[in-house]
C-alpha cells in the first residue's frame, strides 16, 4: 500500500481537511517543512481530552474530527494522517500501550489505571525513512505537566517525553501494536474492552462513553 490513498476515515479530499491544510499547499515548501508545520498545527489546535471514548465509524472520519476543539491521541493522529496524505506525504496509524507516570487523579480514577491503550501515533515517510510522530499533547497541557512540548524536526522520531522538566518519569511505552493500513476500529474496541471492562459494563452495543 502506498499510504497516500483516501479512505473512509482519512477522507482528505473533504472540504474540511482541504481547508485545514490550505496554508501548507505551497510549492515553495519542502515536504519536510510541510510535515513540521502541520504537526504543530494538529498538536496545538486541539486540546488533548481522553475522557470521551467512541467506537463508531462516523466519529473517526477525519472530516468530522477536524471540526472538534478537542480529541484524544487517536483522533489527533487521524487528522494528521489525513492532512499529510493530502500533501502527498505517505502516512499511516500506529497503536501502542503507554504508561503515564504523572497521571492526574481523574485519569487514574476513570480508567482504573495509569496505563492507556490503545494509544495512537503517526508513521510518516520522509526522504525514504519512516518516522514516528505523536501530536497528542498540546502546548498548554505540557505546561501544566511541567514538560517541554514535543516537537517534530522531520528527521527523527517524535515520541512521548520520558521525563518531565524535573527529571521525573513522565511517559513510558509498554507495548507496540504496530502500524495499520487503515483505522483498525474492531481492534481498538476489543483492546479497550479487554483493558477497561468496568467502563463498558455488560452493554455490548454501546459505542460511546463519557468518563
Amino acid at each position: 500500500m502506498d499510504f497516500l490513498s483516501q479512505t473512509y476515515y482519512f477522507d482528505f479530499e473533504s472540504d474540511e481537511i482541504q481547508e485545514f491544510v490550505r496554508d501548507f499547499k505551497d510549492d515553495s515548501l519542502l515536504p519536510k517543512e510541510k510535515a513540521k508545520l502541520l504537526y504543530v498545527k494538529v498538536r496545538d489546535s486541539f486540546r488533548y481530552d481522553p475522557y470521551f471514548l467512541s467506537f463508531s465509524k462516523e466519529h473517526f472520519k477525519a472530516s468530522n474530527l477536524v471540526k472538534q476543539k478537542k480529541g484524544h491521541c487517536i483522533d489527533k493522529s487521524i487528522i494528521l494522517i489525513a492532512g499529510l496524505r493530502s500533501l502527498g506525504i505517505p502516512a499511516r496509524i500506529r497503536l501502542a500501550k503507554v504508561k503515564n507516570h504523572i497521571a492526574i487523579d481523574r485519569l487514574t480514577e476513570k480508567f482504573g489505571t495509569n496505563e492507556l491503550t490503545p494509544h495512537g501515533m503517526v508513521d510518516l515517510l520522509l526522504e525514504e525513512k519512516w518516522l514516528k510522530a505523536s501530536p497528542a499533547f498540546n502546548r498548554s497541557l505540557c505546561k501544566m505537566c511541567n514538560v517541554q512540548p514535543l516537537d517534530f524536526d522531520g528527521e527523527n522520531d517524535s515520541i512521548f517525553q520520558e521525563y518531565n522538566n524535573e527529571g521525573k518519569e513522565f511517559m513510558e511505552y509498554l507495548e507496540d501494536y504496530g502500524h495499520f493500513e487503515d483505522v483498525p476500529l474492531d481492534f481498538m474496541e476489543a483492546n479497550a474492552r479487554e483493558h477497561y471492562p468496568h467502563i463498558f459494563g455488560n452493554d455490548k452495543n454501546k459505542k460511546e462513553f463519557w468518563l
